[in-house]
């Protein structure tokens, strides 16, 4: 079982889609998992450009590349957000607008029931993403936080995306949410709890990135194994914990890349993921789909690092065993 290895163009969006491709294939990889921002995936002219889908396929197939997935993290972010100016510089000015939060979270939930449509015309079945949290601001309980707020929370995470998850449903879709603080689920217990809130429904499941579980000391074989079912796609992207005494994981209010922070993320394998633990869960749950490299290393030069993990990847990804390597002695 070779998967597929892809590259993730989020944190490429600075460059024209056409160069983009050319270095991905350039790289090694299969395929690229493409973004709704920069010119990389653009919601509205795949539903409205009659043309649109087709160019973009054929720039994907003019450097043999494939796409598996589509991902919308930040217009799903603003769904159940509260919403603040932070938000202005992440979301397209249609779902911005007047800025007013009703409003950004209306118009973001129409904008992921659009992004369900666009992956449908694409031709793609997941659509990976966030789902934002009203809830996140209380984490530490402190002033005491009723039980009852956060069950507030995630009834109206239900609310706001059932609606959201019946037309994935009807355009054959499914929705991938990224367990990730700040989202409504980011460890075990906060995803059971998302999927019971939408009684679950087969249109969510989870995109795993092992690198966001890592930090907490949340075991990422132990997501895979605790729902082997909702694995709907896979990235690869590393992190490392470097507490030394004067730092939290909290971050300490430092900016990503800053050698004070207790951690960052770093290029697959040079962090602390054990990914030879994660292929083998992977290939116990029967997971086929493809390896997405999300690169994100504030200390090393992107390109050498893309290209650096596609050659990680390609080594340590294995087929399961189809015989028992010693069936050899049974009766």
């Amino acid at each position: 079982m070779a998967r597929p290895v892809t590259l993730f163009t989020g944190q490429w969006a600075d460059l024209p889609f056409e160069d983009l491709a050319r270095m991905t294939r350039e790289f090694g990889y299969d395929g690229n998992e493409l973004a709704c921002w920069g010119d990389h995936f653009d919601v509205s002219a795949a539903l409205n450009d009659s043309s649109y889908v087709a160019a973009k396929r054929e720039q994907l197939e003019k450097n043999e590349l494939a796409c598996y997935a589509i991902s919308n993290h930040l217009v799903g972010q603003a769904v159940c957000d509260v919403i603040d100016q932070r938000h202005k510089s992440i979301l397209p000015p249609h779902v911005w607008g007047d800025g007013k939060p009703e409003g950004v979270n209306k118009r973001a939930a129409e904008e992921m029931m659009n992004t369900a449509r666009a992956a449908q015309k694409l031709g793609v079945e997941v659509v990976n993403g966030f789902t934002g949290s009203s809830i996140w601001h209380l984490l530490y309980s402190f002033p005491p936080v009723p039980e009852s707020m956060i069950e507030e929370g995630f009834e109206l995470f239900a609310e706001r995306w059932n609606p959201i998850l019946d037309v994935f449903g009807e355009c054959g879709v499914r929705f991938a949410l990224e367990v990730h603080p700040t989202e409504i689920a980011f460890d075990v217990y906060t995803a059971k709890r998302a999927l019971h809130a939408v009684a679950n429904r087969p249109e969510f499941g989870f995109n795993f990135d092992p690198s966001h579980l890592l930090w907490q000391g949340v075991d990422p074989v132990e997501f895979i194994r605790e729902f082997p079912d909702r694995i709907f796609h896979v990235h690869i992207k590393d992190a490392i914990v470097t507490l030394n005494g004067r730092s939290g994981i909290l971050g300490s209010h430092l900016n990503f890349g800053d050698p004070r922070r207790g951690w960052d993320f770093r290029s697959p394998g040079r962090g602390g993921v054990n990914f030879e633990e994660i292929i083998r869960a992977l290939n116990a749950i029967g997971y086929d789909g493809p390896l997405s490299v999300e690169w994100e290393d504030s200390g090393m030069e992107r390109q050498q690092g893309a290209r650096e993990a596609c050659d990680f990847l390609r080594k340590l990804d294995f087929s399961p065993s189809n015989v028992a390597f010693d069936a050899a002695f049974a009766e």
